[in-house]
This record gives C-alpha cells, structure tokens and sequence, in this order.
C-alpha cells in the first residue's frame, strides 16, 4: 500500500536545534505539513537533539516560535506530549541502546578505532551528496572474529557492515526510483560514536518506527542516509517508512542553504518584517 493509500498516515517534522531553520529547512517542513494535511494524517515533531555539543536551548524556544508563526502545527511533540513520549532525542538514550545491543548479538556491527582522517586518507573524497567517505574495506575486521562486548558507557566508535555489492532500490514519492550500491555508493558507518552518543542513522531510524511514521519527509541530500536506515531497519525487523525528498534550496552562488545562511533564516525574515505569507510564496518561489 502506498503512502497515498495509508489509511493511518503519520509524518514528521525533525529540526535540529544547532542554529536557526533557514528557508529550505520552512520549505522542508511545510511539503511535511501539506502531505499529512491532504492525508488527513497526523504529523509530530520531534526535536534532534542529540548533539549536545551544539544544540542550543535558545534555538529550541525560537524554533517553536518560528514554525508556528510561519503557519505550521503538529498533533504530537515535546511541547504537546503525545502517546510515543519522550519526543527530545536527547531522553531517548535507552531506546538506541536497545537496538544497538540488538545489533551486536546478530554480529552485524563492529568497534572502530580509525580516525575520519585515517579514512579520508584512505578512501579519498566522499560523494557529491554525502558527507561521509566510502568506508575503506581493507579497515573492517575479520567477521569470524570474536566481537568484543559492548561496554557501559561506550568510548569507541562502532559501526554497521554492509552487504557488500548489494543492489538497493526504494521508490521516492518526488524523485521516483532511487538505486545505489552497498559497499560503493556507501560503506560500513557510524551507529554509535565515542562519546556515547548514536548515530543519526540509528536514532532516527528507531525513533521513526517507535513513533510509527509512514512517510518521512526531508532533503534531497540524506538519500544516502536512506540506503543507510533501509538497511538498519531490516537488521532490526523493522517496517521502512516510506520517503519524500525535497529538492535542495541554493544561494545565489549556487550552494545548498546552510545554517551559517543567517540572512535566509525564518528568524531573520521575520525580524525584517516580512510576513509568513511572503516567507511561504519565497519557499516555492
């Protein structure tokens, strides 16, 4: 059945509160908005707050803030509570470890003591659209190795193997068929980092089947991230999502928005006077 037919559509919006949402990111957000509206689905947000190092609480006050005043509400969420609480990445903690155990006993992750300059060295630049190099081969561990035991508070990296030479396919509900090659077009990655904290890739896939989302909607430049989690989701039995990627929004030199785009920040739109109405015709503009 497809996402168009899902009599119990669930979608999400997932901001990141490292700086303020810029105009991809509305942009992103509201194709998320209209999709589960025209679904009569129910839409939820939840805050990705992981990285401590950089998430801001200023930036979650203002991100509330912004996606209301731009037109945007949400059923489930941090601030409105909901039935698959806590909605705070940074409360879930325990829910990652769960799956990340699960991994560990059906042998499909393994420690990683190499530095990102050691495989950037090794395996060149990362592709166009992604941000993390091929995963040099010559750099995994034997599989018939003992795996040692996953330790309490974890201090090294641990990584996902991928099949190697796999054909994987899902059908985009924008960009239509998408295809790419384990083990080529991406390598074994990050689930869970040094500093005790999970991978984006294994968080949000948990987070997206605990809280039962049917179609996620994002950017174009985590389609990789999609083989990733496709991948994730079938080691741990999990049902995939279907997807929506939104094309990228560029600057005027041609480059994706960023959050170091201040002046194309909702924020700063709204400082400048402009209402939400001329921020949503600028999105699709």
């Amino acid at each position: 059945m497809s996402a168009d037919q899902h009599p119990t559509y669930r979608g999400r919006l997932a901001p990141s509160p490292t700086g303020h949402l810029h105009l991809g990111h509305a942009r992103t957000f509201w194709t998320a908005f209209e999709r589960a509206k025209s679904k009569a689905g129910t839409l939820i947000l939840r805050n990705d707050d992981l990285d401590q190092e950089r998430c801001r609480s200023h930036f979650v006050k203002d991100m509330y803030e912004d996606l209301h005043w731009l037109g945007l509400n949400w059923s489930e969420g941090p601030d409105v509570g909901g039935p698959f609480a806590p909605y705070n990445q940074s409360e879930r903690k325990s829910h990652y470890r769960r799956a990340l155990e699960k991994l560990h006993a059906l042998n499909l992750i393994y420690p990683c003591t190499r530095s990102r300059k050691d495989v950037l060295s090794a395996a060149g630049a990362p592709h166009e659209s992604d941000e993390e190099p091929v995963y040099p081969s010559q750099f995994r561990p034997d599989p018939k190795s003992k795996l040692p035991n996953l330790d309490s508070i974890i201090t090294v990296n641990w990584r996902m193997r991928v099949p190697d030479n796999e054909r994987l396919y899902f059908h985009d509900h924008n960009l239509g068929t998408k295809e790419a090659v384990s083990g080529s077009d991406f390598g074994d990655f990050l689930v869970w980092r040094k500093d005790d904290t999970p991978s984006y890739q294994l968080a949000c896939v948990v987070d997206d089947f605990e809280m039962k989302i049917t179609e996620v909607v994002r950017g174009a430049d985590l389609i990789t991230s999609t083989f990733r989690q496709i991948l994730l989701n079938r080691a741990l039995d999990y049902s995939t999502p279907e997807f929506y990627h939104c094309k990228l929004m560029l600057d005027e030199n041609g480059v994706r928005l960023a959050k170091r785009h201040d002046a194309l920040s909702i924020r700063h739109m709204r400082n400048q006077g402009m209402s939400p109405l001329e921020v949503r015709e600028l999105m699709f503009r």
